[in-house]
């Protein structure tokens, strides 16, 4: 357990699969406060640390892809990210910069200020509506560079059923991740 005090009002526990429990606590909080909060919120705690168990065991047995594996992935992105890019940027009447095709660990896609346009080569492991709510995604912060209702308004414009794989994917994307760690 590592307990993190800082300049908060409340007390917060987060679990993360490499540091375990953590308890985020006032600066003043005594020891007894912090024992307390902790035995209050045992059973969420034991609940929780089993499920980040079970995921981590369960994605450790992942089959990892080769480097001939991701490089073909890479090629596919290079033909079909594109063509999806300048479907939505046009869509949305903006204009963008590079679209470079990356093997990240954690991320899906991003946009840089100079309106560069970045995406995980795994997305060809999902299904082609995830794709598209990515690219979605990312195009849009070239009209809002922020994850604001208006940004938000402007992704279900062009594409109503983005909720729907972005639930997706953040229910697939662990395993789908894991296959290049």
């Amino acid at each position: 357990m590592k307990i993190i005090r800082s300049k908060r009002r409340t007390f917060a526990l987060q679990i993360k699969p490499k540091e375990g429990l953590i308890v985020r606590v006032p600066l003043r909080a005594s020891k007894e406060q912090v024992e307390k909060f902790v035995n209050d919120n045992k059973d969420w705690i034991d609940k929780n640390l089993k499920i980040m168990e079970e995921r981590q065991r369960k994605l450790s047995s992942v089959e990892k892809l080769t480097i001939d594996e991701i490089r073909i992935l890479a090629e596919q992105a290079l033909k079909l990210i594109p063509e999806r890019v300048e479907h939505y940027a046009s869509l949305l009447g903006v204009t963008y910069g590079r679209i470079t095709i990356r093997n990240q660990l954690t991320r899906w896609g991003s946009c840089s200020s100079r309106k560069n346009l970045n995406f995980n080569c795994l997305l060809m492991l999902t299904p082609p509506e995830v794709i598209d709510s990515v690219v979605v995604h990312e195009v849009c912060h070239l009209k809002e560079m922020n994850h604001s209702e208006r940004f938000y308004a402007e992704v279900l414009r062009v594409f109503p059923d983005y909720w729907k794989w972005h639930a997706w994917l953040k229910e697939n994307g662990r395993t789908i991740m894991a296959k290049i760690k």
